[in-house]
């Protein structure tokens, strides 16, 4: 298998070498693979890389299950299969499973699920498309994007990310979490570097109050605070009237009280202390 691999290297040098001098605007390029073919016909330029494909040119190392080559001078390379991209002087890496690459023009193109790291800045882009162009600076991602540098949380379904500048600009229902607080819009500009966040349009929010003191708290078995309770009437005063009636309300009926039971005169027992009626015995 070593065998075959500079096999295929040994037969691609010559013309390498040629083509190195004759790309003025593009990084000479190196490669190894399983296997080879290749196609010198005019304007129909093309090589296929296969099996552990490893290219570097400038800067940019890649390796992916397959590669081709095509184009005048080989200036395009697409890439498909487990791909990984390694910038050195931009420290940038990229995964993806489908790549094309542009030498000339330092672009790079994802399709399917991409994972771009920029460890210069600390921060991880995840989108469905990546667009980035190595000699601006300037990464266009799309569909499902997601964005984390430290306590920062970004989604969007577009976003501009211009690394000169420092700045993410989200549209399409972008949204911004950062230290517990939500932020939406319809545009926003995030600065990668002091973290702040400029919001346009229909802004929507949600603030934590992890700044703020704690509510005071009662003590266990002592009852919450509340109002102080009305005083009671001190010794020596006289209670509090019964309230009245308002003016021109009908006071209740008095409630009568049951009648006293007529009492019964006892029976004389005796002459003693009893009254006498008709005169005077002789």
């Amino acid at each position: 298998m070593r065998a075959r691999r500079r096999g295929a290297a040994a037969f691609l040098a010559l013309g390498w070498g040629l083509l190195a001098a004759a790309t003025a605007f593009a990084d000479p390029i190196d490669f190894s693979a399983d296997s080879v073919q290749s196609s010198l016909a005019k304007d129909k330029e093309k090589t296929v890389l296969s099996g552990n494909v490893k290219v570097k040119t400038g800067s940019i190392s890649i390796s992916a299950d397959r590669v081709e080559l095509f184009g005048k001078d080989f200036v395009y390379l697409q890439c498909t299969g487990s791909v990984k991209v390694v910038d050195t002087d931009r420290k940038i890496r990229l995964d993806a499973p489908s790549l094309y690459y542009d030498r000339t023009k330092k672009i790079t193109r994802t399709q399917g699920p991409s994972v771009l790291q920029d460890d210069k800045n600390k921060l991880v882009l995840k989108a469905e498309w990546i667009e980035s162009d190595g000699e601006n600076e300037v990464t266009i991602a799309e569909i499902a994007v997601r964005i984390v540098k430290d306590k920062l949380a970004c989604r969007a379904e577009y976003v501009v990310y211009r690394r000169k500048d420092n700045t993410l600009e989200l549209t399409g229902s972008p949204s911004v979490y950062k230290d517990g607080d939500d932020y939406e819009s319809t545009r926003m500009i995030v600065n990668t570097d002091t973290e702040d966040i400029a919001l346009e349009g229909d802004v929507k929010g949600s603030v934590s109050n992890k700044g703020s003191p704690a509510a005071a708290k009662p003590a266990d078995g002592a009852a919450p605070a509340g109002p102080a309770p009305a005083s009671a009437p001190g010794a020596g005063q006289p209670s509090p009237p019964e309230s009245a009636p308002p003016p021109g309300a009908t006071p209740p009926a008095a409630v009568p009280s049951a009648p006293e039971s007529p009492v019964t005169p006892a029976a004389p027992t005796g002459d003693s202390g009893a009254a006498k009626t008709g005169g005077a015995g002789t």
